[in-house]
């Protein structure tokens, strides 16, 4: 299973953001990427696509991860200190 977390943290702004992907097998034998965004410490929107293979929810997961970093998220502290330059 395929699981990214992400935060975007910038305090002059006021934003604590984060978002979670994960590729899921659903019960009628799909896969599914499911994403969760929302303010750090508290509860967030969910959303749940289907797709009829584990390869496509994959590359899926990874082009949306590829536009998050894009926009300031990073895994790492380190990471998002590069990424906001």
């Amino acid at each position: 299973m395929n699981e990214v977390y992400l935060t975007r943290i910038d305090s002059d702004r006021n934003m604590a953001r984060y978002y979670r992907m994960s590729v899921q097998p659903t019960l009628f034998g799909e896969w599914a990427v499911v994403r969760e965004w929302g303010r750090i410490g508290q509860g967030g929107h969910v959303l749940t696509v289907p797709f009829s293979s584990e390869a496509e929810a994959s590359d899926t997961l990874a082009s949306i991860e590829h536009i998050k970093r894009r926009r300031g998220y990073g895994s790492t502290l380190a990471e998002r200190a590069i990424v906001a330059g």
